[in-house]
């Protein structure tokens, strides 16, 4: 069960993390270049159309004459033709002299005016249902004797304006998605290579096997050194650690094995120096719970032995029929003790990949099981044959009493033993060891009961180098 702690799942990775933010950055950049493109667009528009109004109003104004006393005015067409290029806008003049209208509309009446001559009055107001610009230009014209201040007010609606300020939107908001999305595949980018020397690292520690705890000698950046010492010093620890397991395990299974085997010697000769019968049942007990210590020592030192190599397993080529061989051999005392044949049938070579160590503990604990449940004056067969084209099978069939059915399911579990075998001598781990040796090197165990005949058959399957 995994206890990573449950979270939004871009906290979850750094890169997802990084480009959330730097999206986050570009969103905001391009909503503020969106607004001030947007901004300066509209007041670029309404500049344009005050300076053309101001333009058409002073022309207007640069035309009233006076003759007699009266003024005139002729409206020059250039006034107007400016303000058709901003856009087709409604335009509204009115030219008044002394608040009473020449010329014009007579409701066009400016909230402000400007105060002195040349001075120009700029607003926004609504007239006659539509929102229109004003400008307002004041002039003093000589009517005979008398100056007379005369005011034009030019406006025009701001459809137009409006117009050009909504496409420069529209168009500053189609630069500024294009801008984000840009962003945010530089910002994945940008995210992605920052994160190199980090990938870099963690690969160069998954490549390594389960017994290599050298430290790690790379060039990080500044950020990840603290990681570094960190790993370092722990590999240092676990080795440390590992290595006094090692030591503690060896010595503590010498250290019992030792006085076991003092203490059996003991007792045999005892067995043979008394002579009631009392005396001699007690001794044969002390002597078979010292046998059965002694095995569960050794047996559990192969056991930790398996389990510490089988992380650094080393890849050898070896032959099988070799490794049969020499287990064989190393076991034929012990059979002849109970005039137990061993016969070996292994033709070589049959070269698998794989650790000697590891793979002679296997095979020894299952043939030393045969020889413990077999009963004296039967025959042991050890074979090598091909299982498959790819694949080795080591085969040990004995005369004993078989596995029983009941059991057979669990028999590779630790210190798990057949129901017909409780009063043998026996840890249970013989068969655990030989599966996780198997299991280390790719391959598989297969137990089964002959079908011609008493005793077992434990089959060793491995695959070919």
């Amino acid at each position: 069960m995994s206890n990573a702690v449950a979270g939004p799942f871009w906290w979850r990775s750094i890169g997802q993390r990084l480009t959330i933010l730097l999206a986050g950055i570009a969103a905001v950049l391009a909503i503020l270049s969106w607004w001030m493109v947007t901004s300066f667009a509209r007041e670029a528009a309404e500049r344009t159309q005050d300076n053309v109004l101001v333009a058409s109003a002073t022309s207007i104004a640069e035309a009233l004459r006076s003759e007699q006393g009266t003024i005139l005015l002729e409206l020059p067409y250039s006034a107007f033709a400016m303000l058709d290029a901003i856009g087709e806008d409604r335009v509204f003049y009115r030219v008044a002299a002394n608040g009473e209208t020449l010329t014009g509309y007579d409701d066009l009446i400016p909230p402000n005016t400007p105060e002195r001559p040349g001075e120009v009055a700029v607003r926004t107001i609504d007239f006659r249902g539509d929102q229109v610009r004003t400008v307002t230009v004041r002039r003093t014209v000589l009517a005979g004797q008398q100056p007379v201040p005369v005011l034009v007010t030019v406006a025009q609606t701001r459809t137009g304006v409006e117009a050009i300020g909504s496409g420069l939107s529209q168009t500053a908001a189609g630069l500024s998605v294009a801008l984000f999305v840009f962003a945010v595949g530089l910002g994945a980018f940008a995210a992605g290579n920052a994160l190199k020397p980090l990938n870099s690292f963690a690969q160069a520690v998954t490549r390594r096997g389960p017994a290599d705890l050298r430290p790690l000698r790379r060039k990080v950046p500044d950020e990840l050194s603290p990681l570094l010492v960190a790993l370092n010093r722990l590999m240092d620890r676990l080795g440390q650690s590992i290595r006094r397991s090692e030591e503690f395990i060896a010595e503590a299974a010498h250290r019992v094995r030792t006085p076991l085997a003092t203490v059996r010697a003991q007792a045999e000769l005892a067995l043979h120096t008394v002579e009631k019968d009392t005396e001699k049942q007690m001794l044969r007990r002390i002597i078979r719970a010292v046998d059965e210590s002694s095995r569960s020592a050794s047996q559990l030192l192969d056991h930790a032995t398996v389990s510490f190599r089988a992380d650094a397993l080393a890849q050898e080529q070896i032959d099988l029929a070799d490794l049969a061989a020499r287990v064989t051999s190393g076991l034929q005392p012990t059979a002849e003790m109970k005039d137990i044949a061993l016969e070996l049938d292994a033709k070589g070579p049959a070269f698998v990949l794989g650790d000697a160590i590891l793979l002679e503990s296997a095979l020894r604990n299952v043939l030393d099981n045969s020889v413990k449940y077999s009963p004296a004056e039967t025959e042991i067969t050890v074979t090598l044959d091909r299982a498959d084209p790819s694949n080795w099978r080591l085969v040990v069939r004995d005369q004993g009493r078989g596995f029983s059915a009941d059991s057979l399911p669990d028999l590779t579990t630790r210190f798990k033993r057949g129901s017909n075998v409780a009063q043998v001598v026996g840890s249970g781990l013989g068969l655990t060891i030989a599966e996780e040796v198997l299991d280390a090197h790719g391959g598989r165990i297969e137990l089964t009961n002959p079908k011609n005949g008493a005793g077992a058959c434990v089959s060793l399957i491995l695959p070919a180098a």
